[in-house]
């Protein structure tokens, strides 16, 4: 027993100076900067400045990822439902898919007609009811720029346009995506000239229905069929049994594994709203997600460390805990193969707005295992993976 207590007394005195390293690496690099990182049996190896609430711009879409897999599980799969009446009209009601894109209506298209049959349909009518007309999320402004894009029960392409502008000559930036009559117009009035990406017009909501009806309909004629007469916006007829039922070839783990690379927000916050609408009915609100939300952060006695407003990171007001988020990334250990790696194997998410450079993960260390991290600074975006960095090395 006494050897036993020798050699235990001896590696706790190896390791004392190394986590010693470790702290004054990080104080010297950012002595002002909120840094935590806890190991993964919750001890605290380096804590600065660790009981200051920040704000967490888009390392929010952990705490997002974490609630859907909690609520929605990783084979969930967003829904668009298809009818037809007995006049050929062609109803497409919206359930909120966030992949809607190209490449998806791609498939769509022909597993639509082997369900209908080829006949030409003579309209189409398109039913966004899932979602409220008036839903706004906080932090997204009306803006032409795609991050600002507007949430919606039935939408395509991020709800955004990818095109190219010379003159009044508009055409598709991408080879898959047909261009439209309504992205012309929209990109003809709000686009720059040369390439760019613009968010559908916040000012009537209708705009982005509308022209996911146009795109489908453009899919449905490469796929061989044609839609004649309006496409309009409105209702599924009451009784009206669905013909088709396509189910989103991407699972949840997949969208949120492309949504923490990529940042979406459009994405997140459609994730987030499905939170709600899962557990507590449709149609989808944001007051029914940040319930569900609630519910599960006091589960876990996290109701004051994560104070959460929207799923994206995009509104200011998210207030997070550096304790708090530690917690919400040891819950969510067995996905962190869903975020971003370092080449020394760490996963992390990234966020930012002017003043704000977040950092949040799991640092791959050779003395502590996989340490769970949190950095929040007032500037300097490389500085955080310097950070990384400086924990990986010394813990």
């Amino acid at each position: 027993m006494s050897r036993l207590l020798s050699v235990i007394c001896a590696m706790l005195l190896l390791a004392a100076p190394v986590l010693a390293d470790a702290k004054q690496r990080v104080a010297a690099l950012a002595p002002n900067g909120l840094v935590l990182a806890v190991d993964g049996e919750g001890k605290e190896l380096v804590a600065q400045n660790a009981d200051e609430a920040f704000v967490p711009a888009s390392v929010a879409k952990i705490v997002t990822a974490w609630l859907a897999m909690e609520v929605l599980g990783g084979d969930y799969r967003f829904q668009t439902r298809f009818y037809v009446d007995d006049d050929r009209v062609l109803y497409v009601r919206g359930g909120g898919d966030p992949f809607l894109i190209s490449e998806e209506l791609a498939l769509l298209a022909p597993r639509l007609f082997a369900e209908t049959g080829t006949e030409p349909f003579t309209g189409m009518v398109l039913d966004a009811s899932y979602y409220p007309a008036d839903i706004r999320i906080p932090g997204i402004e009306d803006t032409n720029e795609a991050y600002d894009a507007l949430n919606v029960a039935l939408a395509v392409n991020f709800n955004t346009i990818n095109a190219v502008r010379s003159g009044k000559t508009v055409r598709s930036a991408e080879e898959q995506t047909p261009i439209t009559p309504l992205a012309i117009s929209e990109f003809r009035a709000r686009g720059p000239n040369g390439r760019g990406r613009i968010s559908l017009a916040q000012a009537d909501p209708s705009v982005s229905v509308r022209y996911a009806g146009e795109l489908i309909a453009a899919f449905i004629e490469k796929a061989g069929g044609s839609v004649g007469g309006e496409i309009s916006t409105g209702s599924v007829p009451d009784g009206l049994e669905p013909v088709y039922v396509h189910r989103q070839s991407r699972d949840l783990s997949e969208i949120l594994r492309l949504m923490l690379i990529g940042s979406n927000n459009y994405i997140a916050n459609q994730v987030f709203l499905e939170i709600g609408a899962s557990r507590l009915g449709g149609p989808a609100s944001l007051e029914k997600s940040l319930k569900v939300a609630a519910e599960l952060l006091a589960e876990h006695e996290l109701t004051d460390a994560i104070q959460l407003v929207e799923g994206s990171g995009i509104s200011r007001d998210n207030r997070f805990t550096a304790r708090g988020l530690a917690k919400v990334l040891d819950l969510f250990a067995p996905h962190a193969g869903l975020m971003r790696s370092t080449r020394a194997g760490s996963r992390y998410k990234t966020g930012t707005f002017d003043g704000v450079r977040t950092l949040a993960g799991y640092a791959r260390t050779t003395d502590s295992g996989d340490v769970r991290f949190v950095i929040s600074l007032r500037g300097g975006g490389k500085l955080r993976f310097r950070l990384l960095d400086a924990i990986e090395k010394g813990l």
